[in-house]
């Protein structure tokens, strides 16, 4: 873990616990993951970004728990599932979708089966 990591949860330190269960969790399925960290979100890329992790707005506050993240990922088709907070499609066949993760558990086989086909859909770009 690096300073821009511990920098960027300055103001959520809550939310770093989630964050390193995530990261632990993409860098065993995608081995050679780079990240990049960014005023407002962290990036994982191989050949081409496949997600992301950032304190995004994807529900009203008052739905909103007190720690969480918002996982990011982009697939050539929508994800119908309770667990997307938002899917849209800036392009053609490219669909961004954002998930509140706000409990260790959440880091789950679903959501690493999604973001497994992000990194798969980002290096065939």
């Amino acid at each position: 873990m690096n300073e821009q990591i511990f920098m960027f949860f300055n103001q959520n330190p809550d939310a770093l616990p989630l964050y390193e269960k995530l990261e632990r969790s993409v860098t065993e399925l995608v081995p050679d993951v780079r990240i990049k960290v960014q005023k407002t979100q962290i990036s994982f890329y191989n050949r081409h970004m496949f997600s992301c992790v950032s304190f995004a707005r994807v529900r009203k506050k008052k739905d909103c728990p007190d720690s969480y993240i918002v996982v990011t990922f982009g697939l050539g088709y929508k994800v119908e599932s309770p667990r997307i907070d938002i899917a849209t499609e800036p392009y053609p066949n490219r669909w961004t979708h954002h998930v509140l993760i706000s409990e260790p558990s959440e880091i789950d086989e679903e959501l690493m089966g999604w973001l497994g086909e992000a990194a798969l859909f980002s290096e065939r770009k």
